[in-house]
This record gives structure tokens, C-alpha cells and sequence, in this order.
């Protein structure tokens, strides 16, 4: 690969990183003269459709994202099977080796870095861009300390370190959420649950999680709470610590809820290591195992029970506190009774009820079942492109735990694709109108066709209309131009009327006046016309030009001079004109001029006088490659023909007087 030129453009200098399902190369940008990374899916992918889309969808991501912490893409582009994307170039490393040179990084390192990348998050969801694979090595550290995201938009990697789930890979095992590795709904809680465990790699230099096998560590994500950083590192920041088990927590409710809460507590933190950020102070042990549904029963280790404290000895009582305490047992029997048995006894009569599974049931269904077990629902709703609309996307309390009547089921219900506007697409290309659709989530529909004034090709209607808000994905049709209907008919006779008549008959028929020469005509009055181009009943259009040719009348008759009765050579020249008007006739003659294209000059002089006798102009296109001319004369002539100024051909006519 190294040296190749891909798009005329981007030559390949070296390899510079690479992953499961991409290579990275350091390319040089010939047209603009600068370095840029040019990430290109592996070989063994290129024929798998489902991940060249993803690949492709990758670029459209991050193409939508403009951040000073997010790398830039330029281009995108396939070419002999190679699929490609032209990124920014960030000189420097990724945090992985930066954590790998230095094992820990200082408390201002962690804050700066922190804070660029959940400044990048913050611009990504704001667009409804989830990144699903935040971890060191998707984060670059430019030679000025700045962290730049990249590899937005991943939704498969094929490596040792990531777990394949429904055919599709969700993120980095080690760095990804429990709701990744369960096959849960993900949300922005997903990336700042993976910021988290990066805060903590960059505050321990270690991963919190680790295991003989992808499947145990994800396990790990579900069940185990993390080894408390201040016990592998002691000097952390108790700040720090806080923020970084607040965004590692199992429950999405329970973590930051978006970005700008973590800045402002990072700002804080920066101001004084030792402020604290939780009002309530974190369980560790009190975090519920769950199975997951697509993790296999038999990968999921028991968790240990701790054992229970023995009692303690019983102690001596004397008789005064055995009476105190007597009379005191009595009195709570009694204010028991008076106040709260009938309550305790149904209390304690209250049999609990099984959590059914309302994920992928419609709300309607769910909020039955819920009622006929006793227990409610509390419904939060979430857009969805690929959960239906009222369908239960996730509920946070898993099936088959037992819970008490009343009980109340968080649920997430889908309200169908996310609405976006559509653009507008009125007088844009119609070639372009796929691409502007694709950007914008939706489909491009049949285009239809009629005639506009507008030129061919531009988009002159649009369903729906510009700024109308649509599911994500819906088809947008559009209506294209194919310019001004031509139309077409057969033209006018014109030869044998006057030239005002002929003109008005130029008008009615909207064409357009050319040429009007007068020659002389032995078969047409003067003022007659006896020539017309475009010929009758050929095809024509409107504004077209037609030439004309008008009679002049017959030629004058030239007096021949009396010889000279001196002149003792009384013989009539061989080559004399008889120009008696009894001796001349006229001939039609056929000319054809092949080779010769658009409107050409036809010139036919008479060898005898040497004068011209015909001069017109013959437009091929319309007419062919052929004309009917009228030549006048007495016996057996020669001509000599012209085409554009070059003599063709000689003509011989015999005239029959």
C-alpha cells in the first residue's frame, strides 16, 4: 500500500495504527500540499455489505461533527475495492501509550484531558451522535496537550477485545457499559460510562475489569463492582474519585446525566481537590447481579455470599431491668395493637408477584399485564430508528424479581425514529438530491419528469416540503425539470407567394426571418418567392430561421453587337452566348455535397460566361445532404460547383430548347 495514490490525490507515506475492522496510513494531500491520515477498511471486509455501511456510516457521523476536539474528516472515497476516509493528521500519540509511557497521569493532566473529551461528547449528542467505543486509543494527544476524538460512529470491530451482539459489535470489552454488554438500550449515559473507566486507567494505570476471555470481563461489567481506585492508587484525589465512581455506576439513572454536569464538577475539582460531589455516598456491595439475556447461564459465576456474624453472649439482667424491660415489651404490644396490628397483619399477608418482560410489547399490552399483576408503570419515552413507535424499548427492572404489589416498572417507550427537518432541494441539482437526503437520515423517492422553463435536471417541486419535521428515514420525491418542451411541425410552403405574404406566414408560425436574397427567375414574376429554407413540410421548431430567395424577374436580354462588315473574320465565335430569350430553358439538377455538416455555402458558376448562377446557403442538419437547384440555359452547358469556397464538381446540363 505504501506509495500507492489513491484519488489522484492522497499518496500513501507510512502505516501509522490500525484495528479490527480498519489500517491506518499517513498519507500526503498532493493537491493541497499538507499530511493526512487515511484510515482504509481491511481487505477481508470489502465484500461484506453490512460493514462497508458501517464503515461508510462512520464517515457520515463524524463528517456531520465540527469540534476543535474532534478530528476533521476531508474525504471519503472507494476505489479497486478499497474503501477509504482522508482524516485529520494529529501529530503526537493516543492516550493509551501516553498512560503506557507514564503508568499514572497527574490530577491537571486527568482534569485537562477529561474535559476536552466530554466537551467533544458534549457536541457529538447534542447532534444525536452516540460513539459507542470511547477508550484510549480512539482518543489523540497532539503535541500541544490537545485531545482530539476520532473513529466516531463504529458500530463493529472485529477483535479479541470486543463482543459481537444480534450479528453487530457493540464497543471495546473493557472500556464499554453494562448495558453494552447486556444488549441494552444505549444512550449518552453509555459514552460517559466508558469516559469513566478511562478516567480511571488514566488515574491507576489499570483497567478496572479484566479477565481470561472477552465474556468474563463483560460479566464483570453486570455483577462486579470495580476495585475503589483509592485502593490501587492511594493519592488519588478523593474529587476525583468521587467523579470517576459516579460515571462507572451500573445503573444509567444513578451516573452523570449529561456532559455539562461533569465540567462543571471537573471546573470544580480544578478549584479544590477535595470538594465533594454526592450528596449520598456510594454502595458498593448493594449493586443487584442481573442475567442477561445474552450471556449463556453457565458464563455467569455465583457470587459469593458473605457469612453473617454469629451473636453475641447473652448478658446477665438484673431483676429491676428484666421488670423495666417487661413492662416496656407491654406497652409497644399494646400501642402495636391499638394503632398498627390490622395494618402488620395485612402487610405481612401481601404476596409478592413476578416482574414480567415487557421489552418489545407495545405500551398498551404492557400497561394490561402490568395492571392484572397489580404493579404500575412509569414511562419515560425515547426516540428510536430501529424500535416501532408505543414499543417497549428497555425497562430498568429486570424480569422474574419478585416485588410487592404496587410496585412501579420504569419502562423506556420508543416514539419511533428521530424527527428531523427535511432540506430544501427546489433548484438544486436532481443528481445531487440522494446525497442531501442520505446526509439528512432520509430516502430519496422515484423522481417524476416534466417540462419547465427551468433547465433540465433542476429540482422544480419537492414532497414534503422544505422544514417539515419526519421520521427519520422517510422518502422524499421530487419533481425535475426537462427544460422547455420543444415542439416540433412541419414547415409552411412559402414558394410561389409574395415576400410580404411569405413574411407574415414566417410570423404566424413563430420562426424567425434570415436571409432574403433577389436573383432573377424565367418562371417567377418579380416579387415572387421561388426558394425556401428549411424546404416545405420538413420538421421544424419555433424560432427557427428561414432564408428566402425572390424573384427578380427574368434576366434583361443583351444586345449582341453588329459585326463590323470591315472585319474580314465574319466567323461567330465557338464560344459565343446565345442569348436570345427563345433559346434559353431552365433545368432542375439534384446536387449532393456528402461530408459536409451544418449550414454550407453552395456557389455554381457557368464555365461559359464565367458568372455565377446560383448562390445559397443549405443547412445539412435539417435538410440533408442534398439540393435541388435551377440552373438556366441553351443546349449543352458545363458548371462548375462550390461548397464553402472549395470547387467540388463540374455540371453538365444539356438543355432542351
Amino acid at each position: 500500500m505504501i506509495g500507492k495514490i489513491l484519488g489522484n490525490r492522497y499518496e500513501i507515506v507510512e502505516k501509522i495504527g490500525g484495528g479490527g475492522m480498519a489500517l491506518v496510513y499517513k498519507a500526503k494531500c498532493n493537491l493541497l500540499n499538507r499530511y493526512v491520515a487515511v484510515k482504509i477498511l481491511r481487505s477481508e471486509f470489502t465484500s461484506d455489505k453490512d460493514i462497508i455501511d458501517k464503515f461508510r456510516r462512520e464517515s457520515q457521523a463524524a463528517a456531520s461533527l465540527s469540534h476543535p476536539n474532534i478530528v476533521n474528516i476531508y474525504d471519503v472515497g472507494e476505489e479497486e475495492d478499497i474503501y477509504y476516509i482522508v482524516m485529520e493528521y494529529v501529530k503526537g500519540q493516543t492516550l493509551k501509550q501516553l498512560i503506557q509511557e507514564k503508568d499514572k497521569l497527574s490530577l491537571q493532566e486527568i482534569i485537562n484531558f477529561t474535559k476536552q473529551i466530554a466537551m467533544a461528547l458534549q457536541h457529538a449528542h447534542y447532534n444525536h451522535v452516540i460513539h459507542r467505543d470511547i477508550k484510549p486509543h480512539n482518543i489523540l494527544i497532539a503535541e500541544d496537550n490537545r485531545a482530539k476524538v476520532t473513529d466516531f460512529g463504529i458500530a463493529l470491530a472485529a477483535t479479541t477485545s470486543t463482543i459481537t451482539n444480534m450479528g453487530s459489535v457493540i464497543g471495546s470489552v473493557h472500556y464499554f457499559s453494562p448495558e453494552q454488554a447486556r444488549g441494552g438500550y444505549i444512550d449518552e449515559k453509555s459514552d460517559l460510562y466508558s469516559l469513566g473507566i478511562v478516567m480511571y486507567e488514566m488515574a491507576t494505570g489499570k483497567v478496572p475489569f479484566e479477565g481470561e476471555s472477552p465474556i468474563s470481563v463483560a460479566l464483570k461489567h453486570i455483577q462486579q463492582e470495580p476495585v475503589i481506585p483509592s485502593e490501587v492508587y492511594p493519592e488519588i484525589a478523593p474529587g476525583l474519585e468521587e467523579i470517576i465512581l459516579k460515571l462507572i455506576e451500573k445503573d444509567q439513572a444513578s451516573r452523570y446525566q449529561n456532559t455539562q454536569s461533569l465540567i462543571e464538577d471537573l471546573e470544580t475539582l480544578k478549584e479544590d481537590a477535595s470538594a465533594n460531589y454526592m450528596s449520598d455516598p456510594i454502595n458498593h456491595e448493594d449493586s443487584p447481579t442481573q442475567i442477561i439475556p445474552r450471556i449463556k447461564e453457565e458464563d455467569i459465576q455465583d457470587v459469593k455470599k458473605s457469612p453473617s456474624k454469629s451473636p453475641g453472649k447473652n448478658k446477665k439482667k438484673n431483676n429491676k431491668v428484666l421488670i423495666v424491660s417487661a413492662v416496656a415489651a407491654a406497652l409497644i404490644a399494646a400501642l402495636l395493637f391499638t394503632f398498627g396490628l390490622f395494618y402488620v397483619s395485612n402487610l405481612f399477608k401481601t404476596e409478592e408477584v413476578e416482574v414480567p418482560n415487557l421489552v418489545g410489547k407495545s405500551i398498551d399490552v404492557a400497561r394490561v399485564e402490568a395492571n392484572q399483576l397489580g404493579l404500575e408503570l412509569k414511562e419515560t419515552s425515547m426516540a428510536s430508528s430501529e424500535v416501532p413507535i408505543n414499543e417497549i424499548i428497555d425497562q430498568t427492572t429486570p424480569s422474574g424479581r419478585k416485588v410487592k404489589p404496587g410496585f412501579a416498572i420504569e419502562v423506556v417507550v420508543s416514539t419511533g425514529p428521530t424527527p428531523v427537518k427535511v432540506p430544501n432541494l427546489v433548484y438544486k441539482e436532481a443528481t445531487d438530491a440522494p446525497f442531501i437526503l442520505e446526509n439528512e437520515g432520509l430516502q430519496a423517492g422515484t423522481p417524476s419528469y416534466v417540462f419547465d422553463e427551468l433547465p433540465i435536471g433542476t429540482i422544480i417541486e419537492q414532497d414534503p416540503k422544505e422544514g417539515t419535521s419526519v421520521p427519520e428515514g422517510t422518502t422524499v420525491t421530487y419533481t425535475v425539470s426537462q427544460g422547455p418542451r420543444v415542439v416540433t411541425f412541419p414547415m409552411p410552403k412559402l414558394v410561389g407567394l409574395s415576400l410580404e405574404v411569405a413574411k407574415n406566414r414566417i410570423q404566424q408560425y413563430n420562426l424567425q426571418e434570415g436571409s432574403f436574397v433577389e436573383e432573377h427567375s424565367d418562371e417567377h414574376p418579380e416579387g415572387q418567392v421561388f426558394f425556401q429554407n428549411p424546404a416545405f413540410e420538413s420538421e421544424v421548431q419555433e424560432n427557427d430561421v428561414v432564408d428566402l430567395i425572390v424573384s427578380k424577374g427574368p434576366k434583361p436580354i443583351e444586345e449582341i453587337e453588329e459585326p463590323d462588315p470591315e472585319d474580314n473574320n465574319n466567323d461567330e465565335p465557338e464560344d459565343s452566348v446565345n442569348t436570345s430569350t427563345n433559346n434559353l430553358s431552365t433545368q432542375n439538377v439534384t446536387i449532393n455535397f456528402k461530408g459536409h455538416t451544418g449550414v454550407v455555402d453552395i456557389v455554381i458558376k457557368s464555365i461559359l460566361s464565367g458568372k455565377e448562377v446560383v448562390n445559397i446557403k443549405h443547412d445539412v442538419a435539417k435538410d440533408g445532404s442534398s439540393a435541388l437547384v435551377t440552373l438556366t440555359g441553351s443546349g449543352a452547358q458545363e458548371f462548375e460547383l462550390y461548397v464553402n469556397g472549395r470547387k467540388q464538381d463540374n455540371i453538365k446540363v444539356n438543355f432542351k430548347n
